[in-house]
């Protein structure tokens, strides 16, 4: 098998009269998901759980095993072992990676310098640290099972003599337009995959790309789109369409298969953002009623922000008097609204759960 020699963009042999009632259906869905997001005061922190799931379900993708909670659990300083350590470090890595790459969309369009940094960060200190973070490769990569030698591969991704020639071909387009944004997406991530200009990390980045290119094409108004749920759940298909395009020249069926990852999405996400927002006008009530407090909704914002907490941080985050926060915390677990996950013992604070807004957050929903 020879490295791959990638199309050329934009495709042009796709049959539009095949995918574009599905790209209808879903620039639709997608709108309606925006509209909503558009209606959140401040979308980061009201949905940050989504962005950890995200996290969670991309990075299982790849093979690691930790849930949402051990994600927060992790955080709010409780010890997990061995591989469980590793896969939640990989996690936070990829979380990190696409709040900085947020940030800098926002100000200007993808680059292949923003790749780097994303690689970067993606890699740091974890398993992989030692393939080149955030430089293309400059050595053949390739597909097959673990221990595989290189002819037995399923797949050998365009020779590294010719890569930045690809990957610059990738970067203008897209940075220019296609036919419709969704369709451009699609091409977009597939191609980034054949590409796979990475030693490690390929799947990963690709995936954090697909919310920032949607933004940058102005299709949602805020990098909070994300596809890993359906891709996780999917997985066969969502592979079998990728290879599709390298065995077949087969677009269409991969550019089908993501417009109704979107769609499904969109919907789920709607569902999901919804209950979410009806559950912080329920409880901005609740609370106040409860405590009686100045202090009511900074602990709100911050209990959505970080579903699973230690009271230092929580203190330390909110600013709260230090006696007025355990009130508050008290108040709010005898109203059952938080759980004690760990009791204090010695210098080592509670930890405590928002298990509604977990729930909602892992739910699996219809597609």
């Amino acid at each position: 098998m020879e490295p791959y020699i990638p199309d050329t963009l934009p495709i042009d042999n796709l049959d539009y009269g095949r995918v574009l009632g599905l790209v209808g259906r879903a620039n639709a869905e997608l709108a309606r998901y925006d509209g909503l997001l558009q209606g959140i005061v401040n979308p980061t922190i009201l949905l940050s759980p989504l962005t950890t799931q995200e996290a969670v379900l991309s990075s299982r993708i790849e093979g690691t095993q930790a849930t949402l909670d051990e994600v927060l659990e992790h955080e709010a300083g409780i010890k997990m072992e061995g591989e469980k350590e590793k896969d939640i470090q990989e996690i936070v890595n990829y979380r990190k990676a696409l709040m900085a790459a947020r940030d800098v969309v926002t100000e200007r369009p993808i680059n292949l310098g923003l790749l780097r940094q994303m690689h970067s960060i993606l890699l740091d200190s974890v398993r992989g640290s030692n393939k080149s973070p955030g430089e293309f490769r400059k050595t053949q990569n390739y597909i097959g099972k673990p221990g595989t030698p290189i002819e037995q591969a399923s797949f050998i991704p365009p020779s590294p003599m010719q890569l930045m020639n690809f990957i610059e071909q990738w970067e203008t387009y897209v940075n220019g337009s296609d036919i419709d944004a969704l369709i451009q997406t699609a091409v977009a991530h597939a191609q980034f995959e054949i590409i796979h200009p990475f030693n490690d990390g390929n799947g990963r980045i690709g995936r954090l790309l697909i919310p920032l290119f949607l933004f940058q094409k102005k299709c949602i108004s805020s990098p909070m789109f994300y596809l890993s749920e359906y891709l996780e759940e999917q997985r066969d298909e969502y592979y079998s369409a990728l290879r599709g395009i390298t065995r077949e020249k087969d677009w269409n069926t991969w550019v089908l298969f993501f417009l109704e990852a979107v769609a499904a999405q969109a919907r789920r996400n709607i569902s999901k953002v919804k209950k979410i927002m009806a559950l912080y006008e329920e409880l901005k009530t609740r609370i106040l009623e409860i405590t009686h407090s100045k202090y009511g909704i900074k602990i709100l914002d911050e209990i959505f922000s970080h579903p699973i907490f230690g009271f230092n941080d929580i203190a330390r985050q909110t600013g709260i008097p230090i006696t007025t926060c355990k009130t508050l915390l008290r108040q709010m677990r005898e109203a059952r609204i938080l759980e004690t996950i760990r009791e204090p013992k010695g210098q080592t604070g509670a930890v405590f759960a928002f298990k509604d807004l977990l729930k909602i957050s892992e739910e699996k929903a219809d597609v």
